[in-house]
């Protein structure tokens, strides 16, 4: 066993490991060892931090790829996300979102250099967006609500996610089962994404992003899936509300 492992094995933690399973049913259960998410960022940020042979340590763990463990895989989006220079950051970012096989992995990937390198970012996520890979498409997704609702929106980037179809190669019907979906797990977590954006761009963008719901512009589940979260949100105003529960597709 590598030291990273019996680190993390130091901080499991079997409530919350069940606990965890319950929140990513997608995944094998047995590769969750349970360590909170407090204290596999810290560990992040104890382990970036390191030099020498230990520093080594965590240069391959980052190289070997896949991981066993779900914690390794959250670890190593911590360990990403500290990583201070652009260049370095998104070749370990396209290194590692091919094998992300989950919705709070990929959600936990949310690197702290992205503020500051805007205009690389766009080029990097167009190329994103575009993959046929799940949670590739949905950090891409995730990544344009993060950085680009605020002061650099462009209501071109609703088009682009208005624009994803995802397919998926194939059905994993247990997966399905357990999230209680009918749908293809992989395709039901990027148009969850979709929805989220939409509803977080209603709550920042109401005007530019509302004829997308008006004109019908998002797939039925989007749609509908976007309102109920717009409905549920406290940044969206109760006039706003009032109007978007008219659209509601049955």
């Amino acid at each position: 066993m590598n030291k990273i492992l019996e680190k993390l094995n130091k901080l499991k933690d079997k409530k919350y490991a069940s606990f965890q399973a319950k929140l990513v049913p997608t995944i094998d259960s047995k590769t969750i060892i349970g360590v909170r998410t407090p204290k596999l960022r810290n560990l992040a940020k104890e382990l970036i931090k390191q030099d020498g042979n230990d520093k080594k340590e965590v240069e391959k763990f980052l190289q070997k790829l896949p991981h066993k463990y779900f914690d390794e895989n959250q670890l190593h989006a911590f360990l990403i996300s500290e990583i201070k220079d652009f260049d370095i950051c998104i070749k370990r970012v396209d290194e590692f979102l091919p094998y992300i096989d989950n919705w709070a992995t990929c959600d936990q990937l949310s690197p702290k250099c992205f503020r500051k390198n805007k205009n690389e970012l766009l080029k990097c996520i167009k190329v994103w967006i575009k993959s046929k890979k799940s949670y590739t498409i949905r950090f891409a997704i995730g990544m344009l609500m993060q950085h680009f609702l605020d002061d650099d929106f462009d209501k071109k980037y609703l088009e682009m996610v208005s624009n994803v179809k995802y397919k998926s190669s194939k059905t994993n019907h247990q997966s399905a089962k357990a999230i209680n979906i009918s749908i293809d797990p992989d395709k039901y977590y990027v148009e969850m994404m979709c929805a989220w954006y939409f509803a977080t761009a209603l709550a920042k963008q109401y005007n530019d992003t509302l004829p997308y719901i008006k004109n019908h512009k998002l797939d039925v589940w989007t749609h509908n899936k976007t309102i109920q979260k717009a409905l549920e949100s406290f940044r969206v105003s109760a006039k706003h509300k009032e109007e978007l529960k008219k659209y509601k597709l049955l």
